[in-house]
């Protein structure tokens, strides 16, 4: 039986991960197809058709391919009326929490994982000022889990998913999380939902559809 969603990506972008857990929550099969960034795979003119940015991921509904990692996991929220909130202050909200994470939270972690893993080389000052932000942004995270289970609401939702996936990598980057209690439990409960699964288990590297 064919699957509804086709995800491009490659397992260590974070934004992949995002979508593909989402995906996994949302209890949807997916097929899935790595992209070769280091080759530059997703300049390749067939690629650019699905996504003019030439970014991953992509996400192929049977219809419209659609990109960048927010609007793919509002999209499937507003779709599947899965992790979505439950009226349009919570609707706000979740926004709120995935735009503070593109701005404030995301490059501090992505970038001092990029660094620590070889992705990427900066200067001493640069590689400090990244490890900064990302300190910042976890405090203020922690600081709200510290009086709440969820970022919005009671439940779940895809600003948890979209978050989760950025701190899924914080470790990599040289955060101790041990340090952030309330962090590390409210990831805990994400990891016990069912469908969670790991980048490894959900994109496999080398990966190509039929």
């Amino acid at each position: 039986m064919a699957t509804r969603f086709k995800l491009y990506g490659h397992q260590r972008s974070g934004p992949t991960y995002k979508v593909a857990l989402a995906l996994s929550l949302f209890g949807e099969p997916f097929e899935y197809e790595h992209v070769d960034l280091p080759k530059g795979a997703q300049k390749e003119p067939a690629y650019l058709v699905k996504n003019r940015f030439g970014q991953v991921p992509c996400l192929y509904d049977g219809t419209h391919h659609f990109c960048q990692s927010a609007s793919i996991l509002q999209y499937l929220a507003e779709t599947l009326k899965k992790f979505d909130g439950r009226n349009p202050e919570e609707h706000a909200r979740i926004r709120e929490w995935m735009f503070w994470d593109f701005d404030r939270l995301a490059p501090g972690i992505y970038r001092s994982r990029a660094f620590a893993l070889g992705f990427r080389k900066g200067e001493p000052a640069v590689v400090d000022n990244y490890k900064a932000e990302g300190e910042a942004g976890l405090k203020v995270l922690e600081d709200h889990l510290s009086k709440h289970a969820w970022l919005v609401g009671n439940k779940p939702t895809i600003a948890d998913i979209d978050i989760y996936g950025v701190i899924f990598h914080a470790a990599a980057g040289g955060f101790d999380l041990a340090r952030f209690s309330k962090i590390s439990d409210w990831k805990r409960r994400i990891e016990s939902l069912p469908g969670y699964a790991t980048p490894e288990e959900l994109c496999p590297a080398g990966t190509k559809a039929a």
